[in-house]
Parts: structure tokens; sequence; C-alpha cells
């Protein structure tokens, strides 16, 4: 059921298999899989920054010769345990994982809902879920237990209002103006990277935070710990890629407006800020003009006749 293996922790039970390990400064990755073998993609995790993690593995001997029996009642205590820096994690016979800060705080804890989960609970709802399966992938769904009062930020850039993102249901996809980083902060003190690029969405709800893949091979997600916002960014940014810095010239003026009908009324209006001293750095030529997405000319069909009509 639980063996180490190169540092990280594994657990294989009922056709799955997961493993936990260290992955960068006090951060454990986690993957999961009813595949043969993971796929090895790293996916935002450009480097690894190697931080050896610390296994620990019990097995009860009372569970023994009936394990399924014992998973079923929750009476098998065994785990396995990995620890990186302020943050390890727990995985128990019934495979579910609970991370904790080294004070001893709960930060995340999966969500599974049967009878030794829950008094009176006899739902099945596993906090790891593959269904509908074509071939190798599924649709994988990761479910978390919801803390009261906790805030939640980040996650890219969408059209709302909402600051603290509890309660909200956000699609993980890109568009126009959409752009979807599934990366948040937890108020509790901790950081969480969905590292499946599948389209999909999550729920912030109050009775349960819920990540869905539509298709994937394998659930796959990053747990980091911090005392303070700024140090698990710095960590997370380690792990995925620091941005460069912007050019002088981005750091100025810009310019946007749809649309440019014409080169002449471009150019026109670049001689016009000259002229009265204005200083211009970026005028964005908007795409509703190009003949094709991403072709870099102007449409004979957006004469300022035609505009004007």
């Amino acid at each position: 059921m639980f063996w180490e293996k190169e540092g990280k922790l594994i657990y294989s039970y009922d056709g799955e298999t997961v493993c936990i390990e260290a992955w960068g400064k006090d951060a454990l990755r986690v993957r999961a899989t009813k595949n043969r073998s993971f796929t090895g993609r790293d996916w935002a995790l450009e480097a690894k920054d190697a931080h050896a993690g610390e296994v620990e593995i019990f097995e009860d001997p009372s569970a023994k010769g009936g394990a399924f029996a014992n998973m079923y009642e929750g009476t098998d205590t065994s785990y396995g345990k990995i620890t990186n820096g302020k943050l390890h994690a727990v995985i128990d016979s019934g495979s579910v994982i609970t991370f904790y800060h080294e004070d001893g705080r709960v930060l995340l804890k999966e969500h599974f809902r049967r009878l030794r989960d829950e008094e009176s609970m006899p739902l099945n709802i596993m906090g790891r879920e593959y269904s509908n399966g074509v071939g190798d992938n599924f649709r994988i769904v990761a479910r978390f237990v919801a803390r009261k009062g906790e805030k939640i930020f980040g996650m890219g850039q969408y059209q709302q209002h909402e600051l603290d993102l509890k309660g909200c249901m956000l699609e993980l996809a890109q568009r126009n103006s959409q752009v979807s980083v599934p990366f948040y902060l937890s108020s509790i003190g901790y950081g969480f990277l969905w590292n499946n690029p599948g389209v999909g969405q999550v729920m912030f709800a109050n009775n349960g935070t819920e990540w869905v893949t539509e298709s994937g091979k394998e659930i796959d997600y990053l747990v980091i710990a911090g005392d303070t916002p700024a140090e698990i960014e710095e960590n997370y940014m380690t792990l995925t890629g620091k941005p460069p810095m912007m050019p002088e010239y981005g750091m100025g003026f810009w310019q946007c407006k749809l649309r440019y009908w014409n080169q002449e009324q471009l150019l026109s209006v670049a001689r016009k800020y000259k002229e009265l001293g204005v200083p211009l750095d970026v005028i964005v030529v908007d795409f509703f003009h190009w003949t094709k997405q991403g072709e870099f000319k102007f449409c004979l069909l957006y004469t300022s006749d035609a505009a004007d009509e």
C-alpha cells in the first residue's frame, strides 16, 4: 500500500497510484492516476529546485489480513508521511491526503465522504475521481474540505468584481480578456497550483472546493507553505519561472482604440501627440482591422467611409 521510491512517497490501492514528492522549498507535488504510469510531464513546473523530502511509513500490524474491511470501517491506522521544510503531508490508509504546517496547523485536506470519513455519510464520494474514460483519458475531479473564514486570492484575470474568490465558480480556460492562471493564495497560509493544462472549472464553495479537468490522464497539483504571501509567491515563481522585466517603453503612456482604419490615420494620431508635446510610448493597433488574425496589415474593408456608416 505505501512505499518509498527515490525520496517519493507512493501509495497504491484499488487501481490508483498516488505519488507525493518534495518539489521546491516548503512545497509538495501530488500526482495521482489510474493509468499504468504517470505521463512524466511537468507542465507549469519548469524547475524542480531540488529539496529532498523525508518519508515516514507506518504499517498497522493489526490491519494485516483484513485491509478492505479495515479501510471501509476506518480502523486501519497505517499512513505515509512526507516532510519538506515547513510543509508535511500525511496520506492515510483510506487514501485521504492532509497537508500540515510545521506548527501542526491543518492547511488543506482532501474531501472524501464515506462512512469512515464522516459519521452517517454513506455517499461514497471520493476526493479524487476518474470517470468517463476514453482510452487513457478521464474526466478528473479533486475535492478539498472548505475552511470556515478562509479567503482565496489569485487565479489570473476574470471579468468579475470579486477580489476574495471564496464562493466563486471559475472556468479554467483562456478567452479574450480572460486569463486563467490556476494558482491561488489562501489566507490560511498556503499556495495551491492546479497543474493540469486541460479545460475545466473550479468551485470555491462554502461546503467544499472542487477542481475539474474535463479530459486528462492524471491529477497533478502543488501545495506551498509559507508564513507570508510574499514568501509563498517567491517559492511559486522559483518553480514556474519569473517574468522578465518590462522594457522601459512599456512603463510609459499607451494609446489604444478601436479601430484605426488605415496607416495614415494611425500616423496622424502619432504626429498629433508629438505636436502637443505629450509623451507617447506605445500605440496599440487592435485586431479588428486585421485581414486575418495575426496578419499585420490593414483590411481594405475598414475604410473611413465604411467606419462612418
